[in-house]
Parts: structure tokens; sequence; C-alpha cells
């Protein structure tokens, strides 16, 4: 099975500098090919401590530099806050430099303090990942990027360098509400999964995605890849701790970046659904929310957490898994520590179970009759 590793360059409380925190983390993405990991992602955010992750592209083009082997994907590009043009052109150049390794994650963003430092209207975002959705995946397909819709009007203009290969079948779109996943269905793309709601909801999302893709596509959609923040220990008090220490503070630190409960959602277009959580905030708890938030990850000894992701797989019948091993304020000797505990004795594991290949090679199968 396809297995990935994702980096967040998490800095939370500023604890430590900003260059310490590359320092500490940029290793493990120049070992993830080494050591076996068919994938590395990082997210992209912009103006906090919550990740230091502002230009993805250029952090893969870097470790494309380094590897040959390894594929190198944004968890995800946020199409609205940059012009379509620099988008197509940031992978097709990342696609010549690395041999056409890249991998598109492309989401719609949802952290207000980012929206407002880019000026862009929250209320507008659904509608500009829509349109510059449709105009980036068509230009990265013909060489030519040309729009005219109804937030986004673009005269012809040809990509250069052309780009290397199509995207077909790598491209994945973070999806959490129910009018995403039709939009991504009819975008023709794959769905990455972020554990961020029970996983019976994220199971009838995917049957109702998979289904709307074969009506739009006529073909099998992608099988979906999943992201989970992981914390291996050799004991059971080690995990404990892991779950109790790290994975409840980065739940938390997505609650205050995210606003979760910021009730004001309710009055902005296409976030609609995010006016829900604030309520069952309000009813249960800011604590009890990221509580939550954080079982939806995976802790525990090698075995444990092995079992509990190939059972995360099953149940969504995912192409591939990736992982993140540092995060909430974990100091460097306990991500180090993790890090290890999931090249050694759980990747190899992931590995060795079979999905019928690598991501997205179900897309163009044919649906028989």
């Amino acid at each position: 099975m396809h297995t990935g590793l994702t980096l967040t360059f998490q800095n939370l409380d500023r604890q430590r500098s900003d260059a310490d925190v590359y320092r500490d983390e940029l290793p493990y993405a120049l070992r993830a090919e080494e050591l076996g990991f068919d994938s590395l992602w990082w997210p992209e955010h912009h103006f906090t401590n919550y990740e230091l992750t502002p230009n993805v592209p250029q952090l893969l083009a870097y470790v494309a530099a380094k590897t040959s082997r390894i594929k190198l994907g944004t968890m995800v590009t946020v199409l609205p806050w940059q012009d379509p043009i620099r988008t197509v052109e940031s992978f097709s150049v990342l696609d010549h430099l690395s041999g056409g390794r890249g991998m598109l994650g492309i989401g719609r963003g949802l952290g207000r303090v980012e929206f407002e430092g880019f000026q862009v209207p929250m209320g507008k975002s659904r509608r500009l990942f829509s349109e510059y959705a449709e105009a980036i995946l068509e230009a990265l397909e013909t060489g030519a990027l040309e729009y005219d819709g109804e937030v986004y009007h673009q005269p012809r203009v040809d990509i250069r360098p052309d780009p290397y290969g199509s995207y077909r079948g790598r491209t994945f779109a973070s999806a959490v509400s129910p009018e995403s996943i039709d939009l991504m269905a009819k975008l023709g793309v794959g769905i990455m999964v972020i554990a961020q709601k029970p996983w019976h909801t994220v199971e009838e999302e995917l049957e109702t995605y998979r289904r709307r893709f074969v009506e739009l596509n006529g073909v099998q959609p992608p099988k979906p890849v999943i992201c989970v923040f992981t914390g291996v220990a050799k004991d059971e008090a080690g995990a404990q701790e892991m779950r109790e220490n790290y994975l409840q503070r980065y739940a938390m630190s997505t609650v205050e970046h995210y606003e979760f409960d910021n009730v004001g959602f309710a009055k902005i277009e296409g976030y609609e659904y995010y006016a829900g959580l604030s309520r069952n905030i309000a009813k249960h708890g800011i604590d009890g929310f990221a509580g939550f938030l954080a079982d939806l990850q995976v802790w525990g000894t090698p075995d444990q957490v092995t079992e509990r992701l190939l059972e995360y797989v099953k149940r969504l019948d995912a192409g591939g898994i990736l992982l993140v091993p540092a995060f909430g304020g974990m100091p460097q000797s306990v991500s180090n520590a993790n890090f290890e505990l999931i090249a050694e004795e759980v990747l190899p594991h992931l590995k060795a179970h079979d999905v019928g290949g690598d991501l997205g090679i179900q897309y163009g199968d044919v649906v028989s009759a």
C-alpha cells in the first residue's frame, strides 16, 4: 500500500525559533525516500504558529533535488489564495524538476486569518475554488489556461514549460462539507480524507462521492488517501502520553486556528456546514470537541497503531495513507523517537498490505455495464 509522510512544521506557543523547527523537521523529509516512504506532503498555511509552510512547491522542489523516487505532494494547495496561473506554473516546474513526481492536493481553505491576510473574502471561496480548479486542471492537461466564468476571467495564456504529464489520477482534494464532496466528483479528482469527522460519516460521504463520480465521469474514481496524525511508543504508558499531551494539543491548535467555535460561520456563504460544528462546541465544550478530534487520530504501540491504521484503510477502501510524526508541541527528542518507530516498525507492515496498486491507478478504469 502507498504509505506517505506528512510534515507540518508546527511551532505552537513559539517554544522554539522558526529556524529550529526547520532544522529539526527537514531531516525527516530528506530521509523519507531511503526509509521507504512512497510520498512526502506538506500543507499550506500562512501567518501563524499553526504551521510554518507558506510555500509548499518550494519545499517540494528542494526535496526533489535530493531524491529520485519519492512522490511530492501538497496537502493542500489552497486555490483561492493564489492566481491560477502561478499554481499551474508551480506544478509544471515541480514536475520537470522531479521527473513527473508531483501530486496535486487542492482545497478552498478555512482559516479566517489567512483569508484576511490575502484580502480574499471567505464568502467567495467556494466560487473561486470551483472556477480556479476547473481552469487549473484543464491547463495542466492542455498546456494553456483560458477561462471565462462568474468570478474568474483569464484570456488564453500558454503554460511554459509545457506540463510534463497529465495530473489525472494524481490530483486529490480535501473535502469536508457535503457540497464539496459533490464538487470533487464533478471535477473528476480523488478525495483526501483528513481525520476530522466520525468515520461512519466519512464512509457515507465517500459512497455518495463514488456514485456521483461514476455518474458524471463514467469511470471509477481514484481510491481516497487518508491522512492521520500518528503517535507510536514502545509501551502503553508512552502511548497514552502521546494521546494526552501531543494529540490533544494538536487537536486544540486546530480548533483555535480554524475557529471551529465561531458561530459567525453561519453568515458566510459556503461555510454553513461549520456553523453546526460551532453549535456542537457551544453545547459540549471546546475541550470535548478537541478530544473528539484527537481520538480520530492513531496512537499506541507499533502493533496497535498498525492494526488501527489498516482498519481505517479497510473501512474507506483507501488507496494510501499519510502519516504525520511531529505535532502538538513535541520536543525534538519525542518526535525523533516517534519518527523512527513509525519508519522501523509500522511502515513495513503498511507497505506490505495490498490495496490493488498505487494511488490513483483506478482512475480511467471503464465501468462495466
